[in-house]
């Protein structure tokens, strides 16, 4: 999935105590959903940073967002698909800690005022913040940014900022932004990220539209040497000028950081394995276990690391795109996670490496267990008439299969909920009743999914699907995917740990036909769409907990995926001329944060 452009994205009882101060409006360093921070007014340095971290070398890596290709600088809006790293580019009000649940803390803004009601919040920015042409920054700027990311952005950007009113500069230095309705305990953290963009660049340049033209930033990085679809160099900024505030020291550290573009997988690896490059993170449980059998490995050159992540491990599955009459019907929907058999490519493909995906808040205190709680009865039963019974018992978990294959209870299963669903066989076809054949296009981009989906199709196919599966170039892919042109595509998204407004873009009716929203699956329930308003209105995280539950008991229902697989860790391959911190933060790989290039280590490497 396309990461969001806003970069502080993906408690101790002093915090508590300065949070309950800071409630009653006065200037405050930090925000968060909870007004709880972990750092205080006169901190130093995250404590995942090393603070005395060298400056030098260079980082080449593939991006987390494994992209093949690129045609646009420009990654705030839907035309054209953008390249990794525009993030380092551009700074925002304030930036996240990346070992909080969604605390930020004073970057372009050295402090906030909230509002009492929370219906505004003021930022302070630091007089000396500038763009990388020297240039202030101003609260002129902020509102500028503001109202072009609301009128021309990304859908994904306009719909997270659709309940802030307004942004207005008090001064120079000074800016205001209002809030509209009821549910604003994350607009100040939406406001807070923003990325800040230069009135006067775009003064003279079209800012909705693709571009390979560097865009101007003050952030740490700027665009070095780039080649369409083959790399894009960022390079480190030494007139940065926040580079020695509390938020940034022991971070940004290599001279160069370069993400690389290769046609797959397979291309990517043999490419690393050759010094190619230094980093990537391995998706494939295979080339995990048996891809890394070389000598650089054996000789503790090249080496793999297995670094815990505590956020949710996300939502990945086969989603099926509701928009498509024959898959309206959530019986169908069922009986196609009926025929995948998980446990069999756990143990044929992935060499047993990963657990079945149950939630859309997998790995995390939202994902729902057993049956409702009270407090979560308290927000379904008002909705009893219009949900099926089982969300009022466990929630739905995929079923477990013999793993062989071809469990035949499973199948029959599948066709029974078929047959209900008016999907009958005649003829070795499965058809309707108009006569009509059920064809499903599952569609692809990396062949490596063929792999996964050959069992699935074989299954499939014995219950009378016409099954195809389309691999498209990736210019193709992301356009069919923005415009929902497909019946099957495999997606993965994580979720905050403090989810709020975006997830209207997941599963909210307003987002289901909407081009380039991440609601895949054309949810468009209504009570989805109110459980998603608890979750974004809660006060408290215990609030926040169960309103996630509660919905997430209602999405398993929708049957609107067939859920795959997660790890609760990034399996990380990198030439060893890197060192990182001791901490590493908790929601995060972290590592073109917080790692540097060791000159000692390279050297080693070189002599060997």
């Amino acid at each position: 999935m396309t990461p969001c452009p806003f970069r502080f994205w993906m408690p101790a009882l002093l915090a508590m105590f300065l949070g309950a101060i800071s409630a009653h409006g006065a200037d405050r360093h930090g925000l968060s959903a909870f007004d709880v921070l972990k750092y205080p007014a006169d901190f130093k340095h995250f404590e995942w940073v090393n603070p005395n971290a060298p400056k030098g070398g260079r980082l080449a890596l593939i991006g987390p967002a494994a992209r093949t290709t690129f045609d646009n600088l420009n990654g705030f809006i839907l035309k054209g698909d953008a390249a990794q790293g525009l993030d380092l580019l551009f700074d925002s009000l304030m930036t996240r800690s990346l070992d909080e649940p969604d605390a930020v803390y004073g970057l372009v803004a050295h402090s906030a005022e909230l509002a009492p009601d929370r219906s505004s919040v003021m930022f302070r920015m630091r007089p000396g913040a500038k763009f990388a042409d020297g240039t202030a920054i101003t609260s002129a700027d902020v509102v500028f940014s503001f109202d072009t990311l609301k009128t021309k952005g990304h859908p994904n950007i306009r719909g997270q900022l659709r309940d802030i009113a307004s942004a207005m500069a008090i001064d120079a230095h000074t800016v205001r932004f209002d809030f509209t309705g009821a549910l604003t305990r994350d607009l100040p953290l939406v406001a807070a990220g923003l990325p800040i963009l230069s009135k006067a660049y775009y003064a003279t340049r079209e800012f909705d539209q693709t571009t390979l033209d560097p865009p101007l930033g003050s952030g740490p990085y700027k665009i070095g040497e780039f080649n369409q679809g083959s790399f894009i160099s960022y390079r480190r900024r030494e007139d940065y000028w926040g580079k020695d505030l509390p938020v940034n020291r022991g971070r940004f550290n290599f001279d160069e950081v370069r993400y690389l573009y290769y046609r797959d997988r397979s291309a990517e690896l043999l490419a690393l394995q050759a010094g190619e490059f230094d980093l990537r993170e391995e998706f494939t449980a295979v080339a995990w276990v048996t891809g890394y059998d070389v000598p650089a490995v054996k000789a503790g050159k090249l080496l793999r690391l297995a670094l815990p992540d505590e956020s949710p491990s996300g939502a990945q599955g086969f989603f099926l795109n509701t928009r498509r009459p024959k898959l309206a019907d959530a019986r169908v929907r069922k009986a196609l996670d009926y025929v995948f058999d998980f446990e069999f490519a756990n143990k044929s493909i992935f060499h047993e490496l990963y657990t079945r995906t149950e939630s859309f808040f997998e790995n995390s205190p939202m994902k729902a267990t057993g049956k409702p709680s009270a407090e979560e009865l308290a927000l379904l039963e008002p909705f009893k008439a219009s949900l099926p019974p089982d969300v009022f018992d466990e929630p739905y978990r995929p079923p477990v299969s013999d793993g062989s294959g071809k469990d035949r209870k499973l199948l029959q299963a599948a066709d029974k909920l078929l047959n209900e669903a008016g999907w009958t066989v005649k003829n070795g076809a499965r058809v309707n009743a108009k006569g009509e054949v059920f064809d499903l296009e599952f569609l692809i981009v990396d062949p490596t999914s063929e792999r996964v989906l050959s069992n699935y199709v074989e299954n499939l196919k014995r219950l009378g699907f016409a099954i195809s599966i389309r691999r498209v170039d990736p210019a193709q892919y992301q356009r069919r995917v923005k415009s929902f042109d497909f019946d099957v595509v495999t997606a993965r998204y994580s979720l905050r740990l403090t989810p709020g407004v975006e997830l209207r873009s997941y599963w909210a009716s307003e987002t289901a036909s909407m081009d380039g929203s991440l609601n895949l699956a054309g949810i468009s329930n209504p009570v989805i769409d109110t459980l998603i308003g608890k979750v974004v209105a809660s006060k408290s995280r215990a609030e926040l907990e169960v309103a996630a539950r509660a919905l997430d008991r209602v999405l398993r229902a929708g049957h609107y995926w067939v859920p795959q697989w997660y790890k609760p860790i990034h399996h990380i391959a990198h030439w060893d001329r890197f060192s990182r911190p001791a901490i590493k933060p908790g929601y995060d790989r972290g590592i073109v944060d917080t790692w540097w290039y060791d000159a000692a280590k390279a050297e080693k490497l070189r002599s060997n």
